[in-house]
């Protein structure tokens, strides 16, 4: 099944060996690893990719697969949407706030991504769950597992989301120009009748002859 791994630990150091025993997972066929990272989160939400392994197949994006999408989006402003064969920086997808906590698989990974502490995001191919959270066990990890279809339906949907809203302040912004550029040309007529005013004649008040 493939799934998306997000996991943290204690000690900082074991981030680096999850990494490295992944790796060994993938190599011994007991896993299949498309990509996995070792990633710190700063104070400011930022994410920062410290190590990594499996796909890197797009140069200046860090992980070039789901790992490196889901990184970029996890970290908010750096958020990375990779399209055809290049990396587009569309910046962040959505706001995390904006999401549901109780039905967000990404705002799950994201708490599980904390503030100074490594983690690791994987996505993995496994068989069963059990090799990879025996090997995490013993360096003190907690794994948080979705499956990785979950994942992608959810960057989609809030894609679209963030499509629609963006067309919808669009349309918003243009009607708000219509009408200041209507307000204005209705300003500039009263301005310019008050300006031209003509002064018409008195009527023509011909006196008739006193004919008595």
């Amino acid at each position: 099944m493939e799934n998306v791994l997000t996991i943290n630990f204690t000690e900082d150091s074991d981030a680096y060996e999850a990494l490295t025993t992944l790796k060994e997972l993938d190599d011994q066929g007991q896993v299949s690893l498309e990509g996995a990272a070792v990633v710190l989160r700063d104070e400011d939400g930022t994410i920062a990719i410290k190590d990594e392994v499996g796909d890197i197949g797009y140069a200046g994006t860090a992980t070039g697969g789901i790992v490196g999408l889901i990184v970029g989006i996890l970290g908010g402003p750096i958020g990375v949407l990779l399209g055809g064969a290049t990396g587009v920086l569309i910046g962040s997808l959505f706001d995390m706030d904006d999401l549901d906590e109780s039905d967000s698989v990404l705002s799950e990974m994201s708490r599980t991504v904390r503030v100074g502490h490594a983690s690791v995001v994987a996505a993995v191919d496994e068989q069963t769950p059990e090799v990879v959270d025996s090997a995490i066990q013993r360096l003190d990890g907690k794994v948080l597992r979705l499956p990785l279809a979950d994942v992608e339906s959810e960057i989609a949907a809030a894609d679209e989301a963030q499509r629609a809203a963006k067309q919808e302040a669009r349309k918003k912004l243009h009607e708000e120009r219509r009408k200041e550029a209507k307000d204005k040309v209705q300003a500039k007529i009263a301005e310019l009748k008050a300006k031209l005013r003509i002064d018409r004649p008195a009527a023509d008040q011909t006196a008739t002859p006193d004919r008595s």
